[in-house]
């Protein structure tokens, strides 16, 4: 693979390894360093929908506040592209911790987003708020940027400009606000034993209705564990499930 410059002639040699797992339109990379330690690259291409500046704020931001995930070790503009080099969080993702049960799964989950969303939301700078967020998905569907052909199984078939014009007759009425993941489905946490380690691919934390995070982690739940796991997540978590909010933002992540 090509790596910037500045950081060939430290990993000359190290074996590196593109992974698979996500849905991120990023390239992620994990270098495995002669003295044991594994890093990370991510890399994304300059462009006016590029993630990965808006990944490596929040990740600086995270790292002031001690909260738990990768730490930025130094990012870089080559070969017109983003380029940002981290830690490896320890420990393996939640959808890949084979020898942890579903309840261990979903007390991880439901902790770690309790302790996020208990974050104050003065101490945020991100606006993730579903207005932004309306407006990010309608440019991602005038670019032509969405990916029709991953809709959920009950939209497949139907235009991105349909979906979006679905998604607007349905906004939700209440919000909860809080420090959300934003993406916050079980590959994106990671766990070692059974203790919770940290958030990654956070590119999309902020400011936003707690719902943003619950929805996609019941999706994910349902997905990897099945849907009878949902509701005992939702009671470790402690709120009732709002059906109406988690069709929203589960219509709403089919942009992203």
């Amino acid at each position: 693979m090509y790596i910037p410059a500045r950081w060939s002639k430290t990993f000359s040699g190290a074996p590196i390894e593109r992974q698979t797992i996500g849905e991120s339109g990023a390239e992620v990379f994990r270098i495995r360093c002669i003295n044991g330690k594994h890093l990370f690259v991510k890399s994304e291409p300059i462009g006016a929908h590029s993630e990965l500046p808006q990944e490596i704020e929040r990740l600086r931001w995270m790292n002031r506040l001690d909260l738990p995930g990768p730490t930025v070790l130094d990012v870089t503009t080559e070969n017109n592209r983003h380029w940002l080099l981290m830690n490896a969080v320890s420990g393996q993702d939640l959808a890949s911790a084979n020898d942890l049960s579903p309840p261990q799964v979903i007390s991880v989950l439901a902790m770690a987003l309790r302790t996020l969303h208990q974050v104050p939301i003065e101490t945020c700078p991100f606006d993730h708020s579903l207005e932004q967020r309306i407006a990010a998905a309608r440019s991602r569907v005038r670019a032509g940027l969405v990916d029709e052909a991953d809709f959920d199984d009950e939209r497949q078939g139907r235009t991105a400009e349909d979906v979006f014009t679905e998604m607007l007759s349905t906004l939700p009425e209440t919000y909860d606000l809080a420090v959300t993941h934003g993406d916050a489905c079980l590959p994106n946490f990671m766990v070692e034993g059974s203790s919770f380690t940290g958030y990654i691919d956070c590119g999309r934390l902020g400011i936003s209705d707690i719902y943003q995070d619950l929805a996609l982690a019941a999706r994910s739940i349902e997905r990897n564990l099945g849907p009878a796991w949902v509701a005992p997540f939702f009671r470790t978590y402690g709120v009732e499930p709002d059906q109406q909010r988690i069709a929203f933002y589960c219509l709403l992540d089919e942009f992203y």
